[in-house]
């Protein structure tokens, strides 16, 4: 392996990172707003209890920031054990 790849490895993992630290957050702020948001407009009970309509968008969020996040911290370890015995 290249001297140069640790290093693209852990600047890619720390993007990568903070990209699914970001999703995460974004995710479950878009959460926290909806169902703090129900009690206020006070539209209807149903469509809290039934989730009709559905909006997966937060929780995709949350679960493709997991993903990224374990990614990132993958490849920050891989980036780290080839710089310290490659």
């Amino acid at each position: 392996m290249p001297r140069g790849d640790w290093l693209v490895m852990l600047g890619i993992g720390g993007l990568f990172l903070l990209l699914g630290i970001s999703a995460y957050i974004w995710g479950r702020n878009e959460e926290k707003q909806y169902y703090d948001s129900i009690p206020a407009r006070r539209v209807d009970v149903r469509e809290f209890l039934e989730h009709s309509p559905s909006r997966p968008e937060p929780g995709a969020l949350k679960i493709g920031g997991f993903i990224a996040m374990t990614i990132g911290l993958l490849m920050l370890l891989t980036g780290s054990a080839v710089w310290l015995w490659g």
